[in-house]
């Protein structure tokens, strides 16, 4: 009788211990099935990242950077303007861009005396002049609207300097250049660098020294 107690207890025993290593596997297994979830779920998004961010990250070099802040001028926009000020503009802007900035002529803009096409240099001051400011003796046939800063030296004026000047273009700019060197103004004219005409609307805007 005892000995088949004994043998019911053991039984048992074995029956517990193979429901205990049952539920270990079967928690193992589970385990093991998050894990590979989980290592599948960051290798795609790993993948995608990388993937993405060679098409959407472009890295500026040095040059690219220096080329776009050389592509660009600043202006001073002054007088019958709406909104005059200081504007950052592109590199081959004319004075029509640089009015357009600063919000447009205003109604007592005398227009008549503009030259919207002119082109502009990095730190030109550009005046637009109403109808109650006065035209300067000697500059009847100057184009208001053009280099208003400080005067251009035809001696060592760079060729971009004296085409911002009204009716100087590339060519005459060249010309100008090397017909130096100049020790007054005037021997624009005797050097024929410039026109008569052309030496009239600029002589209020040159200097020599």
């Amino acid at each position: 009788m005892a000995e088949g107690i004994s043998q019911n207890d053991s039984s048992k025993e074995n029956s517990r211990l193979e429901a205990f290593l049952s539920n270990k596997i079967n928690l193992a297994v589970v385990g093991l099935l998050f894990v590979g979830l989980f290592l599948l779920a960051f290798g795609a998004g790993m993948f995608l990242l990388r993937g993405s961010s060679k098409d959407d990250i472009k890295i500026i070099s040095s040059e690219e950077s220096a080329s776009s802040k050389a592509g660009e001028i600043i202006v001073h926009v002054d007088g019958a303007v709406k909104n005059p000020g200081i504007y950052k503009l592109a590199a081959d802007s004319r004075v029509n861009d640089a009015v357009v900035a600063a919000g447009g002529l205003s109604q007592d803009a005398d227009s008549a005396r503009i030259n919207l096409a002119a082109k502009l240099s990095d730190g030109t001051k550009v005046y637009i002049p109403s109808h109650n400011d006065p035209v300067s003796s000697g500059s009847a046939g100057s184009v208001a609207g053009e280099v208003a800063a400080s005067l251009i030296n035809i001696n060592t004026a760079t060729e971009a300097q004296l085409d911002s000047l009204p009716s100087i273009g590339p060519v005459t700019a060249q010309k100008i250049i090397a017909s130096r060197p100049y020790s007054a103004k005037e021997e624009l004219l005797s050097k024929k660098a410039v026109g008569s005409a052309t030496y009239d609307k600029i002589k209020d805007l040159i200097t020599v020294y």
